[in-house]
């Protein structure tokens, strides 16, 4: 009886966690609707007010002379700086990467990746990544100079730097831009694209700044700041789930953990009073980050702004930091990571002194035992097989298929545990006739584990592999979205396992279920429909009050993954199809070897040659039930 009470306590845990699950899909799609409302009538504000403005603007200048300086060529009138009369561009490029660096600001305004694509239909697949909006990319560093008795700041995103010849050499290109003080003094940038034909030194970029002879005019300052903003693309085939997995992190010096701002369809900012190691611009596939190798950032004012959707944006990010200053510092030194979400990749990265800079957690890979079994399971075996095998369905089965194989024990004790409660079912029948009273509940739960414990079953064996289960489950959940080795490849009628396989694409959108049909998604519901009727009908055999739950336990949940996973990787989708087809032919090869009667007659002759010893968990239960029984009768007295 215990065993019935458990295995209904389960169901019912299982169905409440779906419930909630929708209701938060039901939530964030309100959220959703309410926000892209409001945003649209402050775009519908801020065009009406840009519109004035350019207006008043266009008549100012009308009716006044001034200068016709564009905004890529304006520069500030600091009479002590240099400017560089027109604005240049020069370009770096390795296998993987390809940078535009504009002596405007002395920053890079284009960031692209060459060995991937952004979503489009297989056919049409040829526009490159790129991790930088030259509109809205900004790098500025600020810091005060001395004239005369007055200290002037110093911006150089509003500065021209003179470009010097680039260095080629064969494992690196370098390129410095120089912005000269009128007392020959100069502020350095210099960018070095290392070319070794390794993704882990090749997506890294070297960034030096060196302060030429400028401490005799550098006003009295204890920091120099930093600001770094970035406008991220829309890459991806869903805006939403792009969204879902797109975030600013950060991490503290020495620790392993890292810190973001959440996931938001919305704005969100927070200020940083501590060190800082690296910030991210984190995207669903791919990262930009600045990390300083020399020093730290002594603080740091994060933020982001979710853009809308058919924006061509994700979101937009900024960073406001400072680095210590004093008399004797003459050069920092940055890294710029700008590539892929690679698992390997990242963990790999080091700063200057060799420690890891834990830039793979931007990779959500789960909680607790998850992330374990993600880290040293999965990742592991997926980077192994994709070495040998080019079709990643494939890989997939392979996983699917050994993942099954490590816990088929665990599956075969929970169905012979189900076997043995349908050998002792008259028992237990006679015992819910012995005792039908409520006032007999205690009694009749004694008499329920003397049973099993004669019978030699374990309360818990049916529920231990569900258990185990659950860290690789959602271990599988989180991977499939967020690796990128999925992304772009094909496999059947998906052109992307690592976005949703559309087979029709519908002319209206169906609330929390979206715009198109799945197929990958709508195969998996059907045979979860399969495999929790044929394991209702096992269920039921044995437990008779199981009956009156089949809606919630055959239909409720099928329906509710169809919903929920339409618009999902088809990957995930792909797996847990193969992961309950392989599990029903389980089902079906242990029946066939275990045999029902055999059962009945080993639980048989293990109660005839039971001489009522109990077991450590008997005796406790026993204990607690006579502890309830006698608290029950002092509060009716």
């Amino acid at each position: 009886m215990e065993n019935n009470n458990t295995n209904k306590q389960s169901i019912i845990g299982f169905i409440l966690i779906g419930l909630v699950f929708f209701g938060y899909m039901l939530y964030n799609n309100y959220q959703m609707e309410k926000y892209s409302e409001q945003l649209a009538v402050e775009q519908a504000m801020e065009s009406v007010a840009t519109q004035a403005s350019e207006q008043l603007a266009a008549q100012q200048s009308d009716s006044a002379e001034v200068s016709q300086i564009t905004p890529q060529t304006a520069v500030a009138a600091d009479p002590f700086i240099i400017d560089a009369e027109e604005v240049k561009e020069v370009v770096l490029q390795n296998d993987y990467l390809s940078l535009t660096i504009s002596s405007r600001g002395g920053q890079i305004t284009d960031a692209t990746l060459k060995q991937h694509t952004k979503f489009a239909p297989k056919e049409e697949r040829n526009e490159l990544v790129k991790l930088f909006d030259p509109q809205s990319a900004s790098f500025d560093m600020s810091f005060y100079v001395k004239e005369n008795l007055k200290n002037i700041k110093v911006e150089t995103a509003s500065h021209n730097f003179t470009i010097l010849p680039t260095v080629v050499e064969e494992e690196y290109q370098r390129v410095t831009l120089r912005l000269p003080f009128k007392g020959g003094e100069s502020l350095d940038f210099i960018y070095t694209l290392h070319n070794t034909k390794d993704e882990v030194s090749d997506y890294m970029v070297d960034f030096d700044i060196e302060l030429v002879g400028l401490a005799p005019i550098m006003a009295n300052q204890s920091s120099i700041g930093i600001d770094w903003s970035n406008r991220s693309f829309q890459n991806e085939r869903s805006y939403k789930n792009e969204n879902m997995y797109t975030s600013l992190y950060y991490r503290h010096p020495s620790e392993t953990g890292i810190e973001d701002l959440g996931v938001s369809e919305g704005n969100k900012s927070k200020s940083v009073s501590t060190s800082v190691d690296w910030v991210a611009f984190k995207q669903q596939y791919f990262t930009s980050a600045i990390i300083p190798q020399s020093v730290e950032f002594s603080y740091a004012d994060l933020a982001y702004q979710t853009l809308p959707e058919k924006s061509g944006y994700i979101k937009e990010y900024s960073m406001a930091a400072a680095v210590p200053y004093t008399p004797q510092t003459d050069s920092y030194k940055f890294n710029f990571y700008l590539g892929p979400n690679k698992f390997p990749v990242l963990k790999k990265l080091t700063d200057a002194d060799g420690n890891a800079l834990s830039l793979e957690r931007v990779i959500p890979l789960g909680w607790i035992f998850s992330t374990y079994v993600s880290r040293w399971v999965v990742i592991p075996l997926f980077t192994f097989l994709s070495k040998y095998i080019e079709s990643f369905g494939l890989i997939i089965l392979i996983l699917t298929l050994l993942v099954k194989l490590i816990i088929s024990p665990l599956t075969y004790k929970s169905y012979l545990s189900t076997a043995k409660m349908r050998a002792v079912r008259p028992e237990l029948e006679a015992i819910n006739a012995k005792y039908p009273r409520q006032e007999d509940a205690m009694k009749k739960q004694q008499a329920t584990m003397e049973l099993y414990n004669k019978a030699g079953i374990s309360p818990m064996s049916g529920c231990l592999p569900m258990l185990i289960q659950m860290p690789i489950l959602i271990a599988m959940f989180r991977f499939f979205p967020a690796s990128i080795e999925l992304r772009g490849k094909s496999f059947l009628w998906s052109d992307d396992l690592s976005s949703y396989d559309s087979i029709v694409d519908l002319p209206f959108n169906i609330p929390f279920y979206g715009d198109h049909i799945s197929l990958f998604c709508l195969l998996m519901s059907i045979v979860m429909f399969a495999y929790s009727y044929m394991n209702y009908k096992q269920t039921a055999a044995s437990q008779p009050q199981m009956a009156g739950m089949k809606f919630m336990t055959v239909y409720m949940m099928p329906i509710m993954m169809l919903f929920w996973f339409n618009s999902y990787s088809s990957g995930l989708c792909y797996y847990y199809l193969l992961s309950n087809i392989i599990t029903m032919l389980m089902m079906f090869g242990i029946r066939a070897l275990v045999d029902d009667e055999k059962v009945r007659a080993s639980i048989n002759s293990k109660m005839a040659n039971t001489k009522g010893k109990k077991s450590r968990f008997q005796q406790r239960y026993e204990e607690l039930l006579r502890q309830q029984e006698q608290m029950q009768k002092q509060q009716k007295r």
